[in-house]
């Protein structure tokens, strides 16, 4: 089964916009996922990009939103409004839908009700979606552990774990176990800032951090995906952290024998906090490593600090090309031709010297 998946550039900052492309032969009809969509400018970039490469598209199967951010999500609203694609699903998590599990955890003014209009008012561009998806007849479904999602299966975040990170949502009233941690977390945050990192790496020498300050809990929300065509395994993480790459590693490995991706998308942009050794190991094997994959970082052209150099380097002492979108889309294939005017894309190379990281 031929696909292709285009890693877009989004703005000038960060966030994600994936468009994949799968069919039964290279010339017959084919199916389109977009996953999420950038701040709104990156809207009219999808459009866009599907028009030009894809012409006509079939079916524009599936629209994923990873997690509730606005460089995730903001975007994604021209595409679910463009009147030219017919959209058949659209896959978000929306955390008043859980309301009765989690209202324990908040203030008990907080009626059922109460709770709901307040979850909304903090997330107004999923409610914009959902309103323009109910208008236009698309349907919205929760992209939970085990959904499958055209060629892909969602690893994480699993219900159970995604109703548990509910209270401690940037974008939810604040909760009574955020409000004790957040002076704990300020501090130790403070102190890690202060310290100074110069270090140099080698291929078979890793400084990174096993223990990172935590990543938020709207990151660990993130939509993992993993497909496998062809014998290929691709790996979708979005901005996940180190929890959920493990909760996504234990159902992989529940269900497949090899679990180690051809193509992976490097975590939250390539931040440190996001990945740590003993998951990468997990995930992409040991290192030092000969040729394994491609390794991609969804960046803006202005996000100079990302993919960070010892994250860069964790993914190319393991076997894997290192690209980013700072200067252009990214476009990987299996089956189907190469566009005219392609050209092959850089490669961060690997960098011993880290002290500025």
């Amino acid at each position: 089964m031929p696909y292709e998946i285009d890693f877009l550039r989004v703005g000038d900052s960060n966030g994600d916009a994936i468009v994949f492309r799968w069919g039964v032969t290279k010339e017959s009809p084919f199916s389109i996922n977009i996953i999420d969509g950038g701040f709104t400018d990156t809207g009219d970039q999808i459009i866009e990009h599907i028009e030009r490469h894809f012409a006509k598209p079939e079916n524009i199967a599936n629209v994923v939103l990873s997690h509730a951010d606005n460089d995730h999500a903001t975007g994604l609203i021209k595409v679910l409004e463009h009147p030219r694609f017919s959209i058949g699903t659209l896959w978000m998590n929306k955390p008043w839908d859980y309301v009765d599990e989690v209202i324990g955890s908040f203030h008990g003014a907080y009626t059922r009700d109460g709770l709901i209009k307040r979850m909304r008012e903090m997330h107004p561009y999923l409610v914009e979606m959902e309103e323009v998806a109910q208008r236009r007849g698309i349907a919205i479904r929760a992209p939970l552990q085990g959904s499958a999602i055209g060629p892909f299966t969602v690893l994480a975040p699993s219900r159970m774990r995604y109703v548990k990170l509910i209270p401690d949502l940037d974008k939810t009233p604040t909760s009574y176990g955020s409000a004790l941690q957040e002076g704990f977390g300020s501090l130790i945050g403070r102190a890690f800032s202060n310290v100074a990192e110069k270090i140099l790496e080698r291929l078979d020498l890793e400084s990174l951090d096993n223990d990172p300050p935590a990543t938020s809990a709207s990151n660990e929300t993130s939509v993992v995906q993993w497909a496998v065509i062809d014998g290929k395994h691709i790996l979708l993480t979005a901005d996940v952290g180190p929890e959920g790459l493990a909760e996504a590693a234990q159902y992989a490995e529940n269900t497949n024998l090899i679990i180690q991706p051809d193509i992976v998308q490097i975590p939250h942009h390539g931040s440190r906090r996001n990945v740590t050794p003993t998951v990468l190991n997990r995930w992409l094997g040991t290192y030092p490593a000969p040729h394994r994959g491609y390794a991609i970082a969804s960046i803006g052209k202005n996000a100079d600090i990302y993919p960070r150099k010892k994250v860069a380097n964790a993914f190319t002492r393991r076997g894997y090309k290192v690209h980013a979108t700072r200067n252009s889309w990214v476009n990987l294939r299996n089956g189907y031709d190469r566009r005219a005017g392609m050209v092959d894309a850089d490669v961060i190379l690997f960098t011993p010297d880290v002290e500025d990281d």
